[in-house]
């Protein structure tokens, strides 16, 4: 059975957001930060890394787990690398700071690379490489997560969900962005049937015992399974040494949860790269006449056109959000009514 959903609009959603983290003592502009980022997940269809959240970052905040005043800190490690000190605080705010000044090394060197340390959940990937992408630029982002996915052979949690995007610009059109997390489900999918009692499908996680499951609960106990088999495995490995001792940030199973409010900050990492198409070639027809090719045959579809029509659509319409979880921020939000 469907849960029940109320339709509100962006803003709407976006205010109500940052009235709820004000309440608990998230400064203004972090609060803004990090309820335009879950908002634009929601509205994408990303439910895992939307309203659903909230809840748990008042809780984290409220335990001191997440630092809400914390303020990021940007140094250059090279000419065209930065790092971003999170400072245990929320992931956005040195994400909004990092991407600007990727951006303008990138333009300036063709390449450009930044890191985040002393981080936490860092939401959809997507809203984040496309900010690189609306800037003329190719983005790559990876990131790690707490400990879900087992080493092919074992099963024994060593990696996050450890997700991948990509976003190319193109000429005419919103960018092409690519998001995909390594595991058949995102651990927020998982925890979101959990929250709201639903089954999981069975070939989305095991159990402690390493049997498939359709008890969220007991996914969460257990680890998921990675897309691809041994291949999804590898590439959760890749993103592990680039979003960990890439940037300086803690491996996986090192991390605090990002869902519970005792425990060590997570010190998750992100790696971000930005590529600027050189001027000799020209990048934008090009893309153009792949993407045009691929459309051209009978059924298929570009990654991430659902993703762009729900954003279509929200902007228009609004988004559809759980109702607990609503009522959950209303509730929060309720003494700045």
């Amino acid at each position: 059975m469907a849960e029940p959903t109320e339709r509100l609009s962006i803003d709407a959603a976006t205010g109500l957001m940052e009235r709820a983290l004000r309440h608990v003592g998230v400064p203004a502009e972090t609060a803004a930060s990090v309820a335009a980022a879950l908002v634009a997940a929601e509205a994408e269809g990303q439910r895992g890394h939307g309203f659903s959240r909230l809840a748990d970052y008042v809780a984290q905040v409220r335990s001191g787990k997440i630092k809400a005043g914390a303020a990021p800190s940007l140094v250059h490690t090279a000419p065209a690398a930065v790092r971003v000190d999170a400072g245990y605080g929320f992931a956005y705010p040195a994400l909004d700071m990092a991407i600007p000044a990727l951006a303008r090394l990138a333009h300036e060197f063709g390449c450009a690379s930044a890191s985040i340390v002393r981080s936490h959940h860092c939401g959809a990937l997507s809203v984040q490489v496309e900010k690189i992408a609306k800037r003329g630029l190719v983005g790559l982002m990876v990131a790690n997560a707490p400990a879900a996915i087992a080493p092919c052979g074992s099963a024994e949690p060593v990696y996050g969900t450890n997700p991948i995007a990509f976003a190319a610009p193109r000429a005419n059109a919103d960018p092409l962005v690519i998001d995909m997390s390594l595991s058949r489900a995102a651990r927020g999918k998982v925890m979101h049937a959990k929250k709201t009692g639903q089954p999981i499908p069975g070939d989305w996680a095991l159990d402690r015992d390493g049997n498939p499951t359709t008890d969220a609960e007991a996914a969460l106990a257990g680890s998921l399974i990675p897309i691809g088999g041994a291949k999804g495995a590898a590439l959760a490995l890749l993103v592990e040494i680039l979003a960990g001792p890439m940037t300086g940030a803690n491996f996986s199973r090192e991390a605090g949860s990002f869902f519970t409010a005792d425990g060590p900050a997570p010190g998750t990492g992100q790696f971000l790269m930005a590529l600027k198409p050189p001027d000799d070639v020209d990048f934008a027809s090009r893309v153009e006449a792949l993407l045009g090719a691929i459309t051209a045959l009978d059924g298929a579809r570009l990654p991430g056109s659902g993703r762009t029509e729900r954003l279509r659509q929200a902007r228009r319409e609004g988004i559809e959000v759980a109702r607990a979880y609503l009522a959950s921020a209303h509730s929060l939000a309720e003494a700045d009514a």
